[in-house]
């Protein structure tokens, strides 16, 4: 345009025909739509750290961990014991509720099935135990049980022989918890999961027996426990 009269230089696009951006450029403008002069360099974004944001979120984060603690223990020992082996718990002191001469509350726990624990008294065995304690507590995960005197179906059967269980367990603050157990009537180890936490004491107590007799006593050869420390 000249500055004296005002004629347009470049008649070939008018002001009011000047090329306009595409559409989508239309639709989603641009933070800064001008752009820059020649000679200027474009401003760098530089990410500004947060001066309270971090910190207040790792408070917030510690804070929920304190507060789920428990949870995350428990969670951390369920997952310990769902990808985990059991491993044999061994007590340190085991105790009956009375004991044959020949038939003591060790021989229950000594790893043979050609020994027996049996009550002094004979006959069924109702309200008769079976004791165990550990150093420390444990948590318990399984329970073996060799019924009889022996796993020879002939000796097996010559003694009675527990048909009910009942498994107590005590925690190191004294709480109990308790299970009921049915057992075949066949020689040989049978399984039970009997699960429980921080466990220091197991109480095997008889409430019912196979093949009793005024001339009998009830038997259990063999106790094992399974679990971790």
């Amino acid at each position: 345009m000249c500055v004296r009269c005002g004629t347009l230089l470049d008649p070939a696009q008018p002001p009011d025909q000047a090329s306009r951006p595409p559409w989508w450029r239309r639709i989603l403008p641009s933070r800064d739509p001008r752009p820059p002069a020649a000679g200027d360099r474009p401003r760098l974004r530089v990410w500004r750290r947060p001066r309270l944001t971090l910190p207040v979120f790792l408070i917030v984060l510690v804070v929920a961990a304190w507060l789920a603690r428990a949870q995350l223990t428990e969670l951390f020992t369920f997952a310990q014991d769902s990808t985990g082996d059991p491993k044999p718990l061994h007590p340190v002191h085991v105790r009956a509720s009375s004991q044959a001469s020949a038939h003591r509350a060790q021989a229950a726990f000594d790893g043979f099935n050609n020994r027996y624990w049996a009550p002094a008294a004979r006959g069924s065995g109702t309200g008769q135990y079976l004791e165990a304690d550990f150093e420390h507590p444990v948590r318990m995960r399984q329970l073996l049980v060799t019924s009889g005197i022996s796993t020879k179906p002939d000796e097996f059967l010559s003694q009675a022989r527990p048909s009910e269980i009942t498994v107590t367990l005590v925690s190191s603050r004294g709480e109990h918890t308790t299970k009921n157990l049915s057992l075949n009537d066949a020689p040989g180890q049978q399984s039970f999961e009997v699960q429980g936490a921080d466990v220091t004491r197991v109480r095997l107590t008889v409430d019912a027996a196979y093949g009793t007799r005024p001339d009998r006593r009830v038997a259990i050869a063999e106790v094992e426990f399974f679990g971790r420390q």
